[in-house]
C-alpha cells in the first residue's frame, strides 16, 4: 500500500442509542467523545441510532405487510374494478 494515502483506521466504541449496547471494532471516523472500555483503554465513543441490538430484522420485531387488508381497503375506498369487456 502506499504511505500517506489511507485514512487513520483505529479502534472505536460503537453505542445503540436505543439499548445502550457498547462494541468495540475499528473505523476511520473520529469523535470528540471518549468512553473507558473494559481493557483500562481510553477510545474514541460514536453514538449511533439502529444497531443489530435495535435493529427490527434482527430483533425479530420487523412488522408483517397484511397484503390481503390493504387491498380490502383498497376495494373499500375505490371500490371493486370489472375486467375491460364485462358488463
Amino acid at each position: 500500500m502506499k504511505q500517506g494515502i489511507h485514512p487513520d483506521y483505529h479502534p472505536v466504541v460503537f453505542q445503540d442509542a436505543g439499548t445502550g449496547t457498547r462494541f468495540l471494532t475499528r473505523s476511520t471516523i473520529t469523535s470528540e467523545r471518549t468512553v473507558d472500555w473494559t481493557d483500562g483503554n481510553t477510545y474514541p465513543l460514536v453514538i449511533v441510532d439502529v444497531t443489530a441490538e435495535s435493529h427490527p430484522f434482527w430483533t425479530g420485531a420487523q412488522r408483517i405487510m397484511d397484503t390481503a387488508g390493504r387491498v380490502e381497503k383498497f376495494e373499500r375506498k375505490y371500490g371493486r374494478r370489472r375486467p375491460h369487456g364485462s358488463s
